[in-house]
């Protein structure tokens, strides 16, 4: 397996994703980190974009995901981001994909609430 990474951190969206009604009504902002594990190799030795993936095109389709269908839990949510990323194309080998939720309703002091998995095509 290769050790290349392709990685998007701190991408934000607004969504209506949450257990609580006021979360669904009122949405709020979603931070999205996903790395991609791929062989780099070929794009590089061809200077070939369609060797790789195209991180622009994947940040707008996760984003898309962040402000489409609400779901109940974030683990949902990663789980469909990590779908998006395996999905962006052939190279890909697996994804980690973390969703923070900075404004999860908590009502102590926090930083953040973060969901980490890693899902690979076999």
């Amino acid at each position: 397996m290769s050790a290349d990474r392709i990685a998007l951190k701190g991408l934000r969206a607004r969504g209506r994703h949450g257990v609580l009604a006021a979360e669904r009504e009122l949405g709020q902002e979603f931070v999205i980190d996903a790395t991609l594990f791929l062989d780099t190799a070929p794009a590089a030795a061809g200077d070939d974009l369609t060797k790789t993936v195209h991180y622009g095109e994947l940040a707008q389709a996760l984003v898309a995901v962040v402000e489409g269908e609400p779901v109940a839990l974030i683990e949902t949510l990663a789980q469909r981001l990590a779908d998006v990323c395996l999905a962006a194309g052939e190279p890909v080998q697996r994804a980690e994909v973390s969703v923070h939720k900075p404004a999860a309703p908590i009502p102590l002091p926090f930083d953040d609430v973060v969901v980490t998995i890693e899902r690979s095509r076999v």
